[in-house]
């Protein structure tokens, strides 16, 4: 359990879980079964891709968070597109998931120490 909090502690977990899990949403919502897709053309194939790639782009920000900036711009983007391809961004749910773990991957800062929570010392009155 240790290791799994000081594993977490050096990444942005919580950025790229929820960027992870709104693609996860977003695939999840989709109807259409995979042969529809291929008749449909690009914009069917593109209500598969996109949230496809906010998955890739969570586990990239996971696995590799030196370059999370670059992934967390590609996640959102690509989070946006999916407003338009994949039934209003898994009807807003995927969508906020997105934009939300993509602008906390982004905002991460690797060399802030974390915070503890403590309670103030009770001021001495003279």
């Amino acid at each position: 359990m240790r290791a799994l909090t000081a594993w977490r502690g050096r990444r942005p977990f919580w950025g790229g879980t929820l960027l992870l899990l709104g693609g996860v949403e977003i695939l999840l919502t989709e109807q259409a079964s995979i042969s529809v897709v291929l008749q449909a053309g690009a914009g069917g194939i593109a209500a598969y891709l996109l949230p496809l790639v906010m998955v890739v782009c969570g586990l990239l920000v996971l696995l590799n968070p030196g370059q999370r900036l670059f992934y967390s711009v590609i996640g959102v983007l690509v989070t946006l597109g999916t407003w338009i391809t994949s039934n209003l961004g898994g009807f807003f749910v995927g969508l906020l998931l997105g934009v939300i773990g993509s602008s906390l991957a982004f905002g991460w800062l690797p060399d802030q120490e974390p915070r503890r929570w403590r309670r103030r010392a009770p001021r001495e009155t003279a």
